[in-house]
């Protein structure tokens, strides 16, 4: 691994978390900023749906600062690349060398990373990288994280499991063909507590409202997503619930 500091990317969610304690467990070079990209017509987290006042509060609350990419509503492949290169190259002038991913197996999406930041000279690391996604889900109930769901696809999950907590419930409820860490995609989550948390993050649950996306809507914004892959586009829709600060 380069020398220098790394930018860690982070969606809020529970793979972020965990592949954030194991990288700050395992002494590597500190950690610059925690890196983010926001919806900026809805300044809400891209995908998961977070409010960015909960995504500052757990960077506040973690003891990183955030640095929130702010993304058009839709952005294409071309436009999205130019913003994230923008910012990585400005974080490579305050010493960065690093990117950390938390991806878990998928490897078109690991070899897109590592071959685009080749490109500027910054090394990607991914701490939780093909450890079994039931063995990460357990891990991360015992370590005592605390996370809910913030979005669920519909062609795997009903309404029911958005805003859910993640505990072993959860798990045990997932139909078989969900991968436990949701990394096709099934579900997001929001990490609220756990050991790399000063404090909980405080909030409350909101309604539970319903979006559904076009094929290329989907698209355009799975492209400019930072954090787990997911499956080709659909029209489908999503269940989101709202939390609130």
């Amino acid at each position: 691994m380069n020398d220098g500091k790394a930018v860690f990317n982070w969606s809020g969610g529970k793979d972020s978390s965990l592949a954030l304690h194991k990288y700050i467990q395992h002494g590597n070079p500190e950690i610059s900023c925690l890196l983010t990209t926001v919806n900026e017509s809805f300044n809400r987290v891209s995908m998961h749906g977070v409010r960015t006042e909960l995504l500052e509060r757990q960077a506040e609350n973690i003891g990183i600062p955030l640095v929130k990419v702010m993304l058009p509503e839709m952005p294409d492949m071309p436009a999205y690349e130019k913003i994230m290169t923008e910012y990585l190259l400005k974080l490579k002038s305050d010493g960065v060398r690093t990117a950390v991913f938390g991806d878990i197996f998928l490897e078109d999406l690991r070899k897109y990373r590592e071959d685009k930041l080749a490109q500027i000279d910054i090394e990607c690391a991914f701490p939780i990288w093909k450890i079994p996604t039931k063995e990460l889900v357990e891990e991360f109930i015992d370590l005592g994280f605390r996370a809910v769901t913030v979005c669920v696809d519909e062609r795997f999950l009903d309404k029911s499991f958005a805003g859910r907590t993640i505990d072993r419930s959860f798990v045990k409820d997932l139909p078989d063909n969900v991968d436990p860490c949701g990394e096709n995609g099934e579900f997001h989550s929001f990490v609220y507590d756990g050991p790399i948390f000063r404090k909980p993050v405080e909030f409350s649950k909101g309604e539970i409202v319903y979006r559904k996306y076009t094929r290329q809507e989907q698209k355009e914004e799975l492209d400019g997503k930072t954090g787990s892959d997911a499956p080709d586009p659909f029209d489908t829709g999503f269940w989101y619930c709202d939390l609130v600060p």
